[in-house]
C-alpha cells in the first residue's frame, strides 16, 4: 500500500514535471528506444558550469581547510585552468584528460577545468596503486594527466603514455598557476560543445578482472545531474510543507571519494545547481566528521553505511549541535536494519537515506527516504522519477512476475554510452530494448519497492 510520503512524492514531482514547468519533460532516443530526458537542461557540463556558477558566484562553495572559494572563485580558476590545458597542452576536444589526486578544492577545479577546455574528464581511481593507475591512463588513452605528488610518485617507473602534470594542494591561485592559461578557452568552447560530445570516463571496479572505462556523452551525465535535482527539489518542497526544511545554507560534508560516481555526480556536481557549499574531508574521522558537522552547520551527509553508523554511536556524539543536518544518506551496500533504527535515534531531527546507482547509471537507480525507509528498511526504495525505468529480468531479457527475483536492470537517458574500446562487453551489458544489466540480483515488492538479495 502506498505510503502518504509515496503519494507526496507523486503529488510534487508531476507537478514539478508537467508541461511549462522547471523539470518538464520531452523524449530522446537512446539505443533505439525512447526516453524521457529534461526539456530545459543544459546541453553540456560545461554550459551548467557557466549557468550556475554565475547565478551562485558570491556563495560559499568549496571548503577545503583553510581554503574558503566561492563559486564565482572556482569557476574563475577552472576556467583559467582550460585555458591552460589548450594552450600549454594542447588539449583538444574529446582528449582524455586524467585526473588522479584525492579529495581536494584543486580536484574539482581541474574537473571543471577539462570539461570547459572541452575535453573528456577520466577520473583516475586515488587509491590505485601506479600500475594500475598506468592501467587505467593507457586503456582509455589519456593524453594528460593532472596528479597530485603521491599519486605522481606511484606512476614514477610505470610504462604509459601521458604527460603526468602535477600540482599541488592548497589555495588554486598558487598551486595551480603553471597549469593556468588567461585567454577565453572556456567561453569559446561553448559554441562548440554539444550534448552528443564525450564528457566523462568512470571506471568500474574491476572486483573481476582488469577495471573498464565507462564512458558518457554531456547528456548523459547532465541528465543524471538534472534527476538527482529534480529529486531534491521534490524533498525540499516536502519538507517546507512539513515546516522541517534547514534554516540554514545547504551544506554536504563530502567524505566519499570524488572520483567515485556518488561523489561526482549526487554530491560534487549536483551541488553546483542548488548552491550547496561543500565542505572536504581528506580523511575519515567519525570525531572529526561531527565536529565539522557543527561547526559548518553541515545539512547533509552521504557515506559509505557505517560512516553513519559510527557517528550516532560514537560516545561524544551529545557535544555536538547537530540539529540542521536533515539527511544522512548512504550508499554502496545495504545498512544492517538495526543500523536504520539507531540512526534516527541518535539523530532525531534527521532521517537515515539510501541510495542505489552504479558507475554505468550515472549514479541513478533508487532510493528509500525518511518514514519509508523506517519502514522498509531492508530496501533501496523506488525507481528514482521522473527518468529512471526499472525492470527484474531473466537471463533472455524479460520481466519476471512481480515479487520473482531477477537480475535488476535500469533504463534511462542516463545511462553510460559504453565500456572505453570494449564493445564486447558494451553489447553484453545492454539488452535489445536498452535496459543496463546490473549484475545485481534483486525483486520489486508489491509497492514497487527494490530489495536487492546477492550482488
Amino acid at each position: 500500500m502506498q505510503t502518504q510520503l509515496d503519494k507526496d512524492i507523486t503529488r510534487v514531482t508531476d507537478a514539478v514535471t508537467a508541461p511549462g514547468q522547471m523539470f518538464a519533460l520531452k523524449t530522446v532516443e537512446r539505443r533505439g528506444v525512447e526516453v524521457p530526458a529534461f526539456v530545459n537542461a543544459p546541453p553540456t557540463l560545461a554550459h551548467y558550469f557557466a549557468h550556475f556558477c554565475n547565478q551562485n558566484k558570491d556563495e560559499l562553495f568549496l571548503v577545503d581547510g583553510d581554503n574558503r572559494l566561492t563559486f564565482g572563485q572556482v569557476y574563475a580558476a577552472a576556467a583559467k585552468v582550460a585555458d591552460g590545458l589548450a594552450t600549454k597542452h594542447g588539449v583538444k576536444k574529446g582528449d582524455r584528460v586524467g585526473i588522479a589526486a584525492r579529495n581536494s578544492a584543486n580536484w574539482a577545479i581541474c574537473y571543471m577545468g577539462v570539461v570547459m577546455a572541452g575535453g573528456c574528464a577520466t577520473l583516475l581511481n586515488g587509491w590505485w596503486t601506479g600500475e594500475e593507475l598506468a592501467y587505467g591512463i593507457d586503456l582509455c588513452e589519456c593524453s594528460l594527466v593532472l596528479a597530485d605528488a603521491p599519486r605522481a610518485a606511484r606512476l614514477e617507473g610505470q610504462a604509459h603514455g601521458a604527460t603526468v602534470h602535477v600540482f599541488e594542494h592548497g589555495d588554486p591561485a598558487q598551486t595551480l598557476a603553471e597549469l593556468m592559461g588567461e585567454g577565453g578557452t572556456a567561453m569559446a568552447m561553448l559554441g562548440q560543445l554539444g550534448e552528443d560530445d564525450l564528457a566523462t570516463i568512470l571506471y568500474t571496479s574491476g572486483s573481476t578482472g582488469h577495471p573498464k572505462g565507462a564512458y558518457s556523452d554531456h547528456l548523459g551525465v547532465v541528465s543524471g545531474v538534472m534527476n538527482y535535482i529534480c529529486q531534491t527539489a521534490m524533498i525540499l518542497q516536502l519538507l517546507t510543507e512539513r515546516n522541517e526544511a534547514p534554516s540554514v545554507k545547504p551544506s554536504a560534508l563530502v567524505t566519499v571519494p570524488l572520483f567515485h560516481v556518488t561523489g561526482e555526480i549526487p554530491v560534487f556536481l549536483q551541488s553546483i545547481a542548488i548552491g550547496r557549499k561543500l565542505v572536504l574531508m581528506p580523511k575519515w574521522d567519525a570525531l572529526e566528521a561531527l565536529r565539522l558537522l557543527d561547526e559548518e552547520k553541515v545539512t547533509y551527509f552521504v557515506g559509505v553505511p557505517l560512516m553513519s553508523y559510527e557517528m550516532a554511536t560514537h560516545p561524544e556524539r551529545d557535544k555536538f549541535d547537530l540539529s540542521q543536518c536533515k539527511s544522512f544518506a548512504a550508499g554502496g551496500a545495504p545498512r544492517p536494519p538495526e543500523h536504520v533504527t539507531k540512526i534516527k535515534e541518535a539523530f532525531p531531527e534527521g532521517y537515515p537515506l539510501l541510495g542505489y546507482g552504479l558507475t554505468e547509471t550515472n549514479a541513478v537507480g533508487a532510493g528509500n527516504l525518511n518514514e519509508n525507509y523506517m519502514a522498509k528498511p531492508g530496501s533501496t526504495g523506488m525507481a528514482s522519477r521522473p527518468l529512471v525505468d526499472m525492470a527484474i529480468l531473466d537471463d533472455a531479457g524479460k520481466s519476471v512476475p512481480d515479487g520473482s527475483v531477477g537480475e535488476v536492470s535500469i533504463r534511462s537517458v542516463c545511462n553510460f554510452l559504453g565500456y572505453w574500446k570494449n564493445e564486447e562487453a558494451t553489447q553484453a551489458a545492454y539488452t535489445e530494448d536498452a535496459y543496463f544489466r546490473t549484475g545485481d540480483l534483486g525483486y520489486l515488492d508489491e509497492d514497487g519497492y527494490l530489495y536487492i538479495v546477492d550482488r
